[in-house]
């Protein structure tokens, strides 16, 4: 029986999910490698970029730093800092600056009350905890009788809360980056071509979040087909 759902939901359900993470992912390292290697003509860091849209944004208590790894850019809201990795902080690519520039929209997003964010953070601890319990509590209750049917009803429900927060969060990445390249272009920070490569960066590395999505997506719904097809027998 496990096999049976295994087999027949996985093929359904995951494997698309899989090709698409593979593609989104092959199509951000491909567009971040290629426009990691295009200096910008005014030579502006990707610290210098995030400053900027700080600046331009009315964000001005945010710091930035820089952190190890490689793509590891994010901005912590907790202690409202943007960590910069080591190949976008001092880099002056088109690739740098469009990171940067991204990263610190979420610190803006965060000093305007942008609703989405502030939704998904307050969200934030139910998903966290919702996550863990789960898919313990999915098992449980598909190895049990079916008059304990609650279990998987309360793990599907715990599961949905991490296919919202998927959901929210992409409206929060695009906008980020809507208000990135919206401040690149009106301070004049990078060419027009320059400005179109940072796009193509900063909508490949948006894909990533669609697939992710998608992926939670394809999940919920393989979730429900198992406790249906159990339901039906």
């Amino acid at each position: 029986m496990g096999f049976y759902y295994f087999n027949y939901t996985y093929l359904l359900f995951m494997i698309p999910a899989i090709i698409v993470t593979m593609i989104a992912q092959i199509s951000v390292k491909s567009t971040y490698n290629k426009y990691s290697k295009v200096l910008n003509m005014k030579g502006l860091t990707g610290a210098a970029a995030a400053q900027s849209v700080l600046e331009h944004g009315g964000s001005l208590l945010t710091q930035i730093q820089m952190t190890g790894g490689y793509l590891t850019d994010h901005f912590d809201p907790k202690v409202n800092i943007i960590r910069l990795s080591q190949g976008v902080y001092g880099s002056a690519t088109v690739a740098a600056v469009g990171v940067a520039a991204h990263e610190a929209g979420h610190a803006v997003q965060y000093a305007t009350g942008y609703g989405p964010i502030k939704f998904r953070t307050a969200i934030y601890p139910a998903v966290s905890i919702g996550s863990n319990l789960a898919m313990p509590l999915l098992i449980f209750g598909l190895v049990l009788p079916v008059q304990y049917d609650f279990f998987v009803y309360i793990g599907i429900a715990l599961y949905s809360l991490s296919v919202l927060f998927s959901v929210v969060t992409l409206p929060v990445e695009f906008n980020a980056s809507f208000r990135a390249l919206r401040s690149l272009e009106e301070t004049h920070a990078l060419t027009a071509d320059e400005l179109q490569g940072a796009k193509r960066v900063l909508r490949a590395a948006a894909m990533t979040y669609v697939a992710s999505t998608f992926v939670a997506l394809m999940s919920f719904l393989r979730l429900i087909l198992i406790f249906g097809n159990r339901r039906g027998r």
